[in-house]
């Protein structure tokens, strides 16, 4: 048996927004709502699903997306200017990364 995966699922307060959000950021759009409470957006290679919980945040991602692009800093200059936070800069060896945060708070990286 083979897994392949197709999704990663982000939890989240208001799905329709922060879908419409990562829509924009990814340059692509919702492929599925599912009455509000489950929306996906059609992201490559990976599509990306919102699903609505009461609960807030209440701690660090467990698992979170890592992005990749030519220009870090550009790219992170353009999510910030869209609603993303910038938390911390990283570095190992020759590998450098910027952590961000959505509207929501969830982290996810850009690597460059």
């Amino acid at each position: 048996m083979t897994l392949d995966p197709k999704m990663i699922t982000i939890d989240c307060a208001e799905p329709r927004t922060l879908a419409a959000w990562w829509a924009k950021v990814l340059d692509t759009e919702i492929a599925q709502d599912f009455g509000g409470e489950f929306v996906i957006v059609a992201a490559t290679p990976l599509a990306l699903g919102f699903q609505r919980v009461t609960e807030p945040r209440g701690a660090k991602n467990r698992v979170h997306v890592d992005f990749h692009t030519q220009d870090r800093h550009a790219e992170v200059d353009r999510l910030v200017a869209l609603g993303a936070s910038a938390v911390d800069e990283q570095s190992i060896g020759p590998l450098a990364w910027t952590v961000l945060q959505d509207p929501e708070g969830n982290e996810f990286c850009v690597a460059g």
